[in-house]
């Protein structure tokens, strides 16, 4: 299923609706403005928090915490040692490893896992600006999931490259 990402279009602070193919909403990333540090929340239409999406503090490298219901979900790592393309690292708190790969600022990457294919995200479908897609691929995939951990290396990389890094 496809979920359709218009960020930072008119909206107040961090907050922005992704919706379904069938143009529902179908979840908010509410943005927590004011905050000292990065804080999401990616929340369902009837505003219940699935994931928390929080920068990780005191971390050599820079890293994102999922959270769900409290409990550690995710971390997600840029791959230092990737050449030629932008290359993140996903650890699930049970030990599996997602690979994000791809142009993460154009908005043209994936999402897999041992080299099979969860998510494409992509912004050749759509010409208005900071609009793009998840395709979410699998059927029983995690779809909260797969989008948390498209905004999040997005805003890592966007913060990477306004940082001069």
């Amino acid at each position: 299923m496809k979920y359709l990402v218009r960020d930072k279009m008119l909206a107040l602070g961090d907050d922005y609706w992704i919706e379904d193919e069938g143009g529902r909403h179908a979840f908010l990333v509410d943005g927590k403005a004011l905050r000292v540090k990065d804080k999401l929340e990616l929340k369902d239409p009837d505003g219940q928090i699935l994931i928390t999406l929080r920068e990780k503090l005191f971390s050599f490298r820079d890293a994102m915490t999922l959270e769900r219901d409290g409990e550690r979900l995710a971390v997600i790592r840029r791959k230092r040692f990737s050449l030629l393309r932008n290359h993140f690292r996903v650890t699930l708190v049970e030990g599996t490893e997602l690979d994000v790969s791809g142009r993460i600022l154009d908005r043209e990457f994936k999402v897999e896992y041992d080299g099979e294919l969860l998510a494409l995200i992509s912004r050749q479908w759509y010409r208005v600006r900071e609009t793009y897609a998840v395709d979410v691929i699998r059927e029983d995939a995690d779809a909260a999931l797969l989008i948390a951990v498209a905004v999040c290396v997005i805003r890592m990389a966007e913060k990477e490259r306004d940082d001069g890094a």
